[in-house]
Parts: C-alpha cells; structure tokens; sequence
C-alpha cells in the first residue's frame, strides 16, 4: 500500500485501524479521509464505517454531505436495518436538491429497494425521484439499467401493464451493451451479473406483459405525468 492509499482499506484490522488513526492525526483535511474510507467498509464492514461516519459527521463537513448518507445508507442496508437506510437515503437526495452541483447514486440505489423490495408506502416518492433523474446522454448503461428496471416493477405493482411492458423490455436492451458509450472508458458503467436476478424478473414481467396486453383493453396510463422520459 503506498502512502496515498492509507484512508482506502477494502479490510479492517487492528493494525490498519492504527495506522488510519495515526496518518488520519496528522492529515489536514480529516473529514473527506474519514468519508472515503467509510465508503470503501460500507457494505463489508459496517459497523466500522457506520463509527468512522460518525466521526466524519461530528467535524461538521458538507462537502460531500450527500455520499456520507449514501454511505451511511449502504451500511445499515449490510446490517439489515432498512429503515434507517430508507432515511439515509433521503436524507442524502435532499442535500443533492439543495446542492445540485454535487449528484450521487443515491437515486439509483434508493429507487430499485423500493422496486424490488415492494415498499410500496414509497412508490409514489419513487416515481418522484425517477422524474428528477431521468437517463441522458451522460448516462451510463447500468443507470439507464437501473432507471428502467425500478419503473418497471413500480409500474406492475401499480397495475400499469402497458409501461412495465415497455419500460422492463427498454432495461433488458441496456443491459445488453457492450460499450459504455465513452470513448476512454468503454467497460465502465456496464450491467454485471450481480443484476441477474433482476433480470430474470425483468424477462417474465416483458414476456407475461406481451401475453396480457393482448388479452386486455387499452387504457389511459397513470404515468401520463412526465415521468416517462
């Protein structure tokens, strides 16, 4: 590890807490150092991370106010406790609304827990985040991967055959690309295969789609309200 790797541990230990604590006493700028190393524990140590955030939100930083909830968010979702993620990550898109300069994954990650975990108190809210984090052409294909996919099953959940048809087939297609679409980085931002699973959900949802719109009449979509992009 060379020194400018000190606050980027994948793992934890006695050791390399001491040596973090010890490079951390004589670093100028300890909040962001304390915010990226919690980062990089967030969903393999938690409870780490959580103590370093802790540390980092007591130095009364906010900069990257935003990442510290996503991380914080990421944390408690390892340690299972859901809903102080829920508000983490709320908390996290409303520093983003007041400081948009600064954007996340917060979006991202909130949206598909509501989609795939079915909580469905939040669909609404959902559907709100995704109209203000609609894909563009700065968008990579897991972005515009994960847009599509939380819509898709907010959508059936909500009974809106016709879009979760369209919007869970328009996810299967991002999830196909070979290419970022940047020149200089044309690996990054691809879907994994950690979205598997998701995309068996996706594939039953588009095929039982097409069988029911054919047995079903057309009506007007609830989503008529711009949140389509």
């Amino acid at each position: 590890m060379t020194a400018q790797e000190w606050f980027r541990n994948g793992t934890w230990d006695a050791a390399i807490e001491s040596h973090f604590f010890e490079k951390l006493r004589r670093a100028r700028r300890k909040s962001q150092y304390l915010r990226i190393q919690a980062s990089y524990l967030a969903k393999t140590n938690p409870a780490v991370a959580l103590s370093l955030l802790e540390k980092y939100f007591a130095l009364g930083e906010d900069f990257d106010l935003a990442q510290a909830y996503l991380n914080q968010a990421e944390a408690h979702l390892a340690l299972g406790d859901k809903r102080s993620a829920i508000a983490c990550f709320h908390k996290a898109l409303k520093r983003e609304k007041e400081f948009p300069r600064l954007k996340t994954n917060a979006w991202e990650e909130y949206v598909l827990l509501v989609a795939i975990d079915r909580e469905k108190s939040l669909y609404h809210h959902a559907l709100a985040v995704l109209a203000d984090h609609k894909p563009d052409a700065t968008s990579f294909p897991v972005n515009v991967f994960s847009w599509f996919a939380a819509f898709a099953l907010i959508c059936d959940e909500l009974s809106d055959r016709a879009k979760a048809k369209e919007a869970a087939c328009k996810a299967l297609e991002w999830s196909e690309a070979k290419h970022s679409g940047f020149r200089y980085h044309p690996q990054v931002g691809l879907v994994g295969a950690e979205y598997d699973s998701l995309k068996t959900k996706l594939q039953r949802l588009c095929e039982s789609a097409r069988t029911a719109d054919r047995d079903s009449p057309t009506t007007p979509s609830i989503f008529d309200n711009g949140v389509w992009p």
